[in-house]
Protein backbone atom coordinates (compact mmCIF):
# COMPACT_ATOMS: atom_id res chain seq x y z
CA UNK A 1 0.00 0.00 0.00
CA UNK A 2 2.51 2.47 0.82
CA UNK A 3 4.23 1.73 -2.77
CA UNK A 4 1.14 2.41 -4.40
CA UNK A 5 0.79 5.23 -2.77
CA UNK A 6 4.06 6.92 -3.04
CA UNK A 7 3.85 6.00 -6.98
CA UNK A 8 0.50 8.43 -6.98
CA UNK A 9 2.41 10.79 -5.27
CA UNK A 10 5.04 11.13 -7.85
CA UNK A 11 2.66 11.85 -10.71
CA UNK A 12 2.11 15.91 -11.54
CA UNK A 13 -1.00 17.40 -9.38
CA UNK A 14 -1.81 19.15 -13.28
CA UNK A 15 -0.90 15.15 -14.99
CA UNK A 16 -3.27 13.90 -12.52
CA UNK A 17 -6.13 15.72 -13.21
CA UNK A 18 -5.91 15.69 -16.09
CA UNK A 19 -5.68 12.12 -16.52
CA UNK A 20 -8.92 12.25 -14.22
CA UNK A 21 -11.01 14.03 -17.34
CA UNK A 22 -11.46 10.93 -19.95
CA UNK A 23 -12.66 8.95 -16.68
CA UNK A 24 -15.02 11.57 -14.97
CA UNK A 25 -15.25 14.61 -17.09
CA UNK A 26 -14.92 18.37 -16.52
CA UNK A 27 -15.59 19.84 -13.78
CA UNK A 28 -15.36 18.86 -9.73
CA UNK A 29 -15.73 15.18 -9.76
CA UNK A 30 -11.63 14.87 -12.02
CA UNK A 31 -10.47 17.33 -9.16
CA UNK A 32 -12.54 15.30 -6.01
CA UNK A 33 -10.83 12.15 -7.27
CA UNK A 34 -7.23 14.01 -7.53
CA UNK A 35 -7.00 15.47 -4.61
CA UNK A 36 -8.68 12.48 -2.76
CA UNK A 37 -5.50 9.95 -4.23
CA UNK A 38 -3.24 12.98 -3.36
CA UNK A 39 -4.14 12.67 0.12
CA UNK A 40 -3.47 8.91 0.67
CA UNK A 41 0.11 8.80 1.14
CA UNK A 42 1.03 11.28 4.09
CA UNK A 43 -2.19 9.22 6.00
CA UNK A 44 -1.22 6.36 4.61
CA UNK A 45 2.65 6.69 5.56
CA UNK A 46 1.75 8.33 9.10
CA UNK A 47 -0.48 5.70 10.34
CA UNK A 48 2.36 2.83 9.49
CA UNK A 49 4.95 5.04 11.07
CA UNK A 50 2.51 5.63 14.08
CA UNK A 51 1.59 1.97 14.23
CA UNK A 52 5.62 1.28 13.73
CA UNK A 53 6.31 2.82 16.62
CA UNK A 54 4.40 1.23 19.45
CA UNK A 55 6.69 -0.10 21.67
CA UNK A 56 6.82 -4.10 21.53
CA UNK A 57 6.72 -4.23 25.06
CA UNK A 58 3.10 -2.65 25.08
CA UNK A 59 1.91 -4.62 21.95
CA UNK A 60 3.49 -8.04 24.15
CA UNK A 61 1.68 -6.65 27.61
CA UNK A 62 -1.73 -6.35 25.61
CA UNK A 63 -1.32 -9.46 24.29
CA UNK A 64 -0.38 -11.52 27.30
CA UNK A 65 -3.63 -9.48 29.28
CA UNK A 66 -5.83 -12.22 26.86
CA UNK A 67 -6.88 -8.99 24.45
CA UNK A 68 -8.00 -10.21 21.46
CA UNK A 69 -6.65 -8.51 18.32
CA UNK A 70 -9.35 -5.96 16.92
CA UNK A 71 -9.47 -4.91 21.14
CA UNK A 72 -5.67 -4.56 20.95
CA UNK A 73 -5.92 -2.54 17.57
CA UNK A 74 -9.04 -0.30 18.81
CA UNK A 75 -7.63 0.69 22.36
CA UNK A 76 -4.07 0.31 22.25
CA UNK A 77 -2.61 0.64 18.96
CA UNK A 78 -4.50 3.15 17.55
CA UNK A 79 -4.86 5.36 19.95
CA UNK A 80 -1.26 5.52 20.56
CA UNK A 81 -0.82 5.82 17.06
CA UNK A 82 -3.72 8.82 16.84
CA UNK A 83 -1.13 11.55 17.18
CA UNK A 84 0.72 10.17 14.50
CA UNK A 85 -2.41 10.04 12.23
CA UNK A 86 -4.12 12.94 13.20
CA UNK A 87 -0.73 14.50 11.96
CA UNK A 88 -0.89 12.67 8.16
CA UNK A 89 -4.68 13.54 8.18
CA UNK A 90 -3.35 17.22 9.27
CA UNK A 91 -0.45 17.45 6.41
CA UNK A 92 -3.05 15.66 3.67
CA UNK A 93 -5.79 18.71 4.54
CA UNK A 94 -3.61 21.48 4.06
CA UNK A 95 -1.88 20.25 0.66
CA UNK A 96 -5.11 19.77 -0.59
CA UNK A 97 -6.09 22.87 0.27
CA UNK A 98 -3.25 24.34 -1.78
CA UNK A 99 -3.70 21.83 -4.54
CA UNK A 100 -7.43 22.28 -4.99
CA UNK A 101 -6.53 25.52 -6.21
CA UNK A 102 -5.34 23.81 -9.53
CA UNK A 103 -8.91 22.27 -9.91
CA UNK A 104 -9.86 25.65 -11.81
CA UNK A 105 -8.00 23.66 -14.72
CA UNK A 106 -10.62 21.12 -14.72
CA UNK A 107 -13.50 23.05 -14.31
CA UNK A 108 -13.62 23.13 -10.97
CA UNK A 109 -13.86 26.40 -9.68
CA UNK A 110 -12.78 27.50 -6.19
CA UNK A 111 -10.06 29.90 -5.52
CA UNK A 112 -7.96 28.74 -8.54
CA UNK A 113 -10.42 30.75 -10.78
CA UNK A 114 -9.45 34.12 -9.79
CA UNK A 115 -5.88 33.16 -9.49
CA UNK A 116 -5.87 31.50 -13.32
CA UNK A 117 -7.98 34.51 -14.40
CA UNK A 118 -5.56 37.13 -12.81
CA UNK A 119 -2.76 35.39 -14.44
CA UNK A 120 -4.40 35.55 -17.48
CA UNK A 121 -5.11 39.27 -17.66
CA UNK A 122 -1.99 39.70 -15.22
CA UNK A 123 -3.53 41.44 -12.43
CA UNK A 124 -1.81 40.58 -9.08
CA UNK A 125 -5.18 42.07 -7.05
CA UNK A 126 -6.79 39.44 -8.65
CA UNK A 127 -4.87 36.37 -7.83
CA UNK A 128 -4.61 37.14 -4.10
CA UNK A 129 -8.14 37.14 -4.29
CA UNK A 130 -7.78 33.48 -4.76
CA UNK A 131 -4.51 32.65 -3.27
CA UNK A 132 -5.19 34.63 -0.27
CA UNK A 133 -8.19 33.28 1.24
CA UNK A 134 -6.82 29.64 0.06
CA UNK A 135 -3.47 30.32 2.47
CA UNK A 136 -5.55 31.20 5.03
CA UNK A 137 -7.85 28.33 4.50
CA UNK A 138 -4.99 26.34 4.59
CA UNK A 139 -3.87 27.86 8.44
CA UNK A 140 -7.59 27.21 9.19
CA UNK A 141 -7.90 23.57 8.54
CA UNK A 142 -3.86 23.35 10.52
CA UNK A 143 -5.72 24.50 13.46
CA UNK A 144 -8.74 22.85 13.31
CA UNK A 145 -6.84 19.77 12.97
CA UNK A 146 -4.66 20.96 16.33
CA UNK A 147 -7.87 20.95 18.28
CA UNK A 148 -9.17 18.18 17.30
CA UNK A 149 -6.08 16.41 18.05
CA UNK A 150 -6.63 18.09 22.15
CA UNK A 151 -10.20 16.27 22.14
CA UNK A 152 -9.43 13.23 20.49
CA UNK A 153 -5.46 12.33 21.47
CA UNK A 154 -5.49 10.99 25.63
CA UNK A 155 -3.03 14.00 27.33
CA UNK A 156 -0.86 11.65 27.99
CA UNK A 157 -0.02 10.43 24.71
CA UNK A 158 -0.08 13.88 23.00
CA UNK A 159 3.41 14.83 21.67
CA UNK A 160 4.30 18.29 23.61
CA UNK A 161 2.28 16.97 27.14
CA UNK A 162 4.84 13.63 27.07
CA UNK A 163 7.73 15.79 26.63
CA UNK A 164 6.72 18.39 29.04
CA UNK A 165 5.66 15.80 31.74
CA UNK A 166 9.37 14.05 31.58
CA UNK A 167 11.16 17.18 32.80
Amino acid sequence: VLGLTGVIQTVPSLALLVVMIPLLGIGSRPAIAALFLYSLLPIVRNTAAGLAGIPLEVRESAEALGLPARARLWRIELPMAAPSILAGIQTAAVINVGTATLGALVGAGGYGQPILTGIRLDDVRLILEGAVPAAALALVASGLFDAVERVVVPRGLRLGTAARSTR
